[in-house]
C-alpha cells in the first residue's frame, strides 16, 4: 500500500524503529541507518524483528564522507526518523534546516518521549514516565494498587510510534500536494494523553471520575480480569445490559439479586468479592467453555504463546513463528491485499554495497 514511499530512519530505540517497521510492513521502502561498527542496544538482539522488512546500511555520522552519503540518501528520500533528544541531531549537522536545504519537501519525523519543548524536554525518560505524566497511566490497574500498564504499549507504541506513523503521512500528503516539507514533532506525552480522549467523552457524562476504581470502566465487578483455580485469567467487560444479562444466564446468575444492579457503583466492591470467589472455583478452560459462542464479552487473558494457539487467531494467522521468532503479522489488512507476510530480518550493514551502489547511479 505504501510502495513508492521511501523513508530514512535513523538508528535508535523502541518507538521510532517501531513506526519505521510498520511503515515498511506496508510497504514502504524504510533504508535503516545503523552506526558503523555499532552494537545493539542492552537487551535487543542482533538481528532484531522490528528491523524486518528494512535495508540496513552502515554509517558514521561524524564522517563527512558519510553525512554526504547521508544527505544524498535524504534528497532521494521523502521523509526522515530519528528518536534522539532534542538537539542532538542539530549538533551532527543534520536538523531540520540542514535537511530541508537538500530536501525541501522532506517530512522530518522526531521521536521523543516528553517532546521537543518544554520544561522536560532535555531529561531523560521511558514509556511508565511519560504515560504517568500525560494521565494515560492513572486508570491502568484494579483500585488501591499501583497504576502499571502494559510494557511499552500505551505509551512508546501507543502514544508515540503510532503518532509518528499518522504524523509522516500526513506529512507526505501535503508535501505531495505542493505545501512543502514539515516536522513531526510526536512526543509520547502528546500522544497518549490524546487517546485518553475517548475517556473524556465519558467525563462528559458523569462516567470517569478522578478517583481511580470509580469509574463506568474501571471500578464495575464486570469490567476487570478474575483469577481461574488453575492461576488462568478469565477478562470480563459486559457494558451494554443486553450483554451482562448474557453475562448473568452463563453463570447460572440471572436472578440472584446480589447482581441485578448492575451500575450501582457502591455494590461493585461486594459484587466483585462474589465474582471473584466464583472463577477460583474452576480453571481457565471450564470458563473459556461456558462462554465459547456467547455475547457475554468474555475472553481468557493469554500469554503471547497461548493467544497463537486460540483458534481465532490462528484462523486469522495474527502471530507467526518465522525463523525461530514469534512475531505478529502486519496489520491492518486491506481488501486489495493478500494478507502481508512480514519480511525478513535484515543484518547490521547488509544493504551497504548495494545502497551505495544504487546512488551512484542516481
Amino acid at each position: 500500500m505504501l510502495e513508492g514511499l521511501r523513508i530514512i530512519e535513523i538508528e535508535g530505540l523502541g518507538p521510532a524503529p517501531f513506526a519505521c517497521m510498520l511503515l515498511a510492513d506496508l510497504g514502504a521502502d524504510v533504508i535503516v541507518v545503523h552506526r558503523k561498527n555499532g552494537r545493539p542496544a542492552p537487551g535487543m538482539p542482533e538481528r532484531s524483528l522490528i528491523d524486518r522488512g528494512k535495508r540496513s546500511i552502515e554509517l558514521d555520522l561524524k564522517s563527512a564522507g558519510d553525512v554526504a552519503v547521508l544527505k544524498k540518501l535524504v534528497s532521494r528520500s521523502e521523509a526522515l526518523v530519528e528518536g534522539f533528544r532534542p538537539g542532538v541531531m542539530e549538533r551532527l549537522g543534520l536538523g531540520p534546516d540542514d535537511l530541508t536545504t537538500v530536501n525541501p519537501d522532506l517530512v522530518y519525523g522526531r521521536m521523543t518521549g516528553w517532546g521537543q519543548t518544554g520544561p522536560r524536554a532535555q531529561t531523560a525518560g521511558h514509556d511508565l514516565n511519560y504515560v504517568s505524566l500525560s494521565g494515560a497511566a492513572w486508570y491502568a490497574s484494579n483500585q488501591g494498587e499501583a497504576p502499571f500498564t502494559p510494557p511499552t504499549l500505551v505509551g512508546d507504541i501507543g502514544g508515540g510510534a503510532l503518532y509518528l506513523v499518522t504524523g509522516i503521512l500526513a506529512g507526505v500528503m501535503a508535501a505531495r500536494s505542493g505545501r512543502g516539507g514539515t516536522v513531526v514533532d510526536a512526543a509520547i506525552v502528546d500522544g497518549s494523553a490524546h487517546m485518553m480522549n475517548l475517556l473524556m467523552a465519558l467525563a462528559q457524562t458523569g462516567g470517569l471520575s478522578m478517583a481511580r476504581g470509580q469509574s463506568l470502566l474501571d471500578g464495575p465487578h464486570w469490567s476487570r480480569c478474575y483469577a481461574c483455580a488453575d492461576g488462568g485469567y478469565m477478562s470480563v467487560q459486559c457494558l451494554e445490559p443486553k450483554f451482562y444479562a448474557e453475562f448473568l444466564a452463563r453463570l447460572g446468575l440471572t436472578e440472584d439479586a446480589d447482581f441485578t444492579a448492575q451500575f450501582d457503583a457502591s455494590r461493585w466492591p461486594q459484587q466483585t468479592a462474589l465474582l471473584a470467589g466464583i472463577f477460583a472455583r474452576q480453571p481457565r478452560s471450564h470458563w473459556e467453555s461456558v462462554f465459547a459462542g456467547s455475547d457475554a464479552c468474555v475472553a481468557p487473558a493469554l500469554n503471547p504463546l497461548e493467544s497463537m494457539a486460540e483458534p481465532h487467531m490462528a484462523a486469522r494467522g495474527v502471530w507467526q513463528d518465522i525463523d525461530g521468532v514469534l512475531q505478529a503479522a502486519a496489520a491492518p489488512r486491506f481488501s486489495t491485499r493478500a494478507q502481508l507476510t512480514p519480511h525478513g530480518i535484515p543484518a547490521r550493514g547488509e544493504h551497504t554495497d548495494a545502497v551505495l551502489e544504487w546512488l551512484k547511479r542516481q
